[in-house]
């Protein structure tokens, strides 16, 4: 191999690093973690409405609402779950 080939094999080699896509690192972890942080959140709060409408500290009409609002939450991430849940078992059905 002369020195020329050896100089081309490396800038390709060099090229083909810089030219490739850098994914940030981290960055659905972080979404998936907000999200989840957000739902659990939310269902502490409707939990602690639920506490205080039971001992008489919240009207029902809080009540009401913190209920109605966990179950879309609910719903909401388990309908995320199942889409997932869909589209893994379309990757496994795909043919090689």
């Amino acid at each position: 191999m002369d020195v020329k080939t050896s100089f081309v094999s490396q800038a390709y080699a060099n090229a083909r690093t810089a030219a490739a896509p850098q994914p940030k690192e981290g960055a659905a972890e972080q979404g998936f973690a907000k999200l989840a942080g957000n739902f659990l959140g939310a269902l502490q709060e409707h939990e602690a409405t639920a506490r205080s409408a039971m001992t008489g500290g919240a009207d029902p009409h809080a009540l009401v609402q913190a209920l109605a609002s966990s179950q879309m939450a609910v719903e909401t991430v388990a309908t995320v779950r199942d889409r997932v849940v869909e589209a893994y078992q379309e990757i496994l059905r795909m043919p090689v």
